[in-house]
Parts: C-alpha cells; structure tokens; sequence
C-alpha cells in the first residue's frame, strides 16, 4: 500500500501496522481497501474542514469498522458494529492505549452507520462515518475533485465493490436478523427477501404490559 494517497499519509506507527496486519488476516480485498479508502476520504475531509483529529485513531477505526462482518469477529447477539468495535477497543487496550482514547474509536466505528448524530460528535467519530458515506452511498461526492477520487480509487480499487459489499451486509444480517432492527442494517435483509418484515414499533408500544 503507498505510503501517500492523494496526499494523506498512512499512519506508519507500531500500532498502525499490526492494526493493518490484523484486519488484513481476517478481511478480503474488497473490505481492507474500502476501509483504506474510508480513513483517506475521512481525513482528506477533516483537513479541508480544518478539524483537529488524531490520523492514528481514525485509521484504526476506519480500518476495523467493518471487522464485525467476518467470522471471526461475529457474535451471535451484537449488532455487527459493536463486534466491530469491541475488537477495536480490545486491540488498542492490549497496545497500552489510554481508555478515552479506546473509547473514542470504539464509538466511531460503533455509530458508524447511525444517521443523523455521528456528524456532530467528536472528528474521529465524524470522519469515520464521513469516509463511510461517501465511499459506500456517495454522500460528498462531489467535495472531492475527480482528481482526488482517481487517486484513491488507483491506491486502493474498489473492483465490485456495489455487489460484493451488499452480499457481504446480507450474510452479516442474515445471520442475527434480530440486530437489524431499527437500523439501515434491516435493508440488506428486506432486499433478499421482500416478504420478510420488522416488528412495527407502534405495535410493540401497543402491546407493553403497561395499562396505558
């Protein structure tokens, strides 16, 4: 992997390598480049905002927020983001990380998919889910020259990324159908499997042992 992609460096520190080394035993090509491609998108976009954000932490979160997704790392009770996360955090405290630290990665790569809330939290957890945007449902596209895109997409290709990601989601969910609700998690299944349905929310509240 190059040491500069479209002028980001790449963390090179003892802890940025063994986290590299340990996602690329577990993850494929397609997830280890979508997770390179999530930290440069996310730190190119914290520099032209002007954000002061750690690189080494938000290469750690960028490069196991998806780790949740192996087998390896899959639990049968916790959303795929936590799986993710907890690894995360575990890796850093075993590195002698300090624990607000772990903390913040683990909620970058935690919230990572949650609309609506990571944008306005702490620059890792914010560029985490902005280098997750645009990479995978190209939100911000366009704040990024076509140079720029060219760059990182020649580092680190994304091949067929669409398809290949979805399958990869939908075996995730598959799996622990019960994680997906009130989540985007819940669309992989629903696009499987059209029949298939949520538990309503009205109904849950209706059906509470309370009176009223």
């Amino acid at each position: 992997m190059a040491d500069v992609i479209s002028g980001i460096k790449i963390p090179d520190s003892k802890i940025a390598r063994e986290a590299a080394e340990l996602v690329r035993q577990h993850e494929n090509e397609m997830l280890f480049n979508h997770s390179v491609r999530v930290f440069v998108f996310g730190a190119m976009k914290g520099i032209r905002q002007k954000l002061k954000f750690d690189s080494e932490l938000l290469y750690v979160a960028a490069l196991f927020h998806d780790l949740g997704l192996v087998d390896a790392y899959h639990t049968e009770a916790k959303r795929f983001e936590v799986d993710g996360a907890d690894a995360a955090r575990e890796f850093l405290r075993t590195h002698g990380i300090p624990e607000p630290k772990a903390d913040l990665v683990w909620e970058a790569i935690a919230l990572h998919t949650t609309p609506g809330i990571p944008q306005y939290m702490r620059p890792e957890i914010a560029l985490t889910n902005a280098g997750v945007l645009v990479d995978v449902v190209g939100i911000g596209f366009d704040e990024y020259t076509p140079e720029q895109r060219d760059q990182v997409i020649a580092a680190c290709p994304r091949g067929d990324f669409k398809n290949e990601f979805i399958e990869v989601q939908t075996c995730s969910a598959l799996k622990k159908p019960h994680t997906t609700f009130g989540t985007v998690n819940f669309d992989y299944i629903q696009d499987r499997d059209p029949t298939f349905r949520k538990p309503n929310a009205c109904a849950r509240i209706r059906n509470t042992p309370w009176h009223s």
